[in-house]
């Protein structure tokens, strides 16, 4: 196979590059109220309801998640407390990467430029950033492009902002849900999933595999 060459390397940044914490919270905070034979439930309906959340019009990660926490607990007929809700925006900064990120990450950066397209508000996204460690040439985030993944418009907002076509970007997420397809349906060709295990595999829309970020420089040739 010979090595991929693209003018950009986007990625996802929440569970691809940052240790995504929502469920861990969600088990800590709801402990005593969900039981824990429904934890596992509760966790996957949280995350459903986030997804549903970010559909429709753009409105404030803040407002995201509070919607979703308040959604799932009145699924689970359990209190709910804006309070509680803040605390999962309120500790997205202070998250950091999965431990296979920098060293590779920085590797590549060496060679090609690294733009990230988050869900992330602006001023949650640039503590994170920080904390990868490598140089990025533009950091794009849902409130700049006024939708959110899998949003086809947040992949437009970059293209344009980048200035080039959907086939000079190399799109890399953990989540085909969330990306890659909608990159396969923007006309981004090369694609990689890395393989956390937070979605299943659906290998018919024609991306790469690895199964963490060191991966990476290997499909690049490097």
């Amino acid at each position: 196979m010979s090595a991929l060459r693209p003018k950009y390397i986007t990625f996802d940044c929440y569970g691809t590059l940052t240790r995504f914490r929502m469920g861990e919270m969600a088990r800590e905070i709801f402990a005593d109220r969900v039981p824990a034979e429904r934890m596992d439930q509760f966790v996957k309906d949280f995350s459903a309801y986030r997804f549903d959340e970010v559909l429709g019009t753009w409105k404030p990660y803040a407002e995201v998640l509070a919607a979703a926490v308040e959604r799932s607990c009145r699924k689970y007929r359990i209190d709910f407390t804006p309070a509680e809700a803040r605390s999962f925006y309120d500790a997205v900064p202070g998250w950091g990467p999965h431990p296979d990120v920098a060293e590779p990450l920085k590797r590549v950066a060496k060679e090609f430029p690294l733009v990230i397209l988050s869900n992330a508000s602006d001023d949650q996204i640039h503590s994170n950033v920080a904390k990868l460690e490598a140089p990025f040439h533009a950091v794009f985030t849902a409130q700049q492009a006024q939708a959110y993944k899998p949003r086809l418009q947040a992949f437009e907002y970059m293209i344009g902002q980048l200035g080039c076509n959907p086939e000079d970007l190399l799109h890399v997420s953990s989540s085909p849900r969330y990306d890659l397809l909608s990159a396969n349906d923007i006309g981004i060709r090369d694609k990689v999933l890395v393989a956390r295990g937070h979605e299943p595999n659906i290998p018919f829309w024609g991306y790469h595999e690895i199964s963490d970020i060191g991966g990476l420089p290997g499909l690049l040739g490097l």
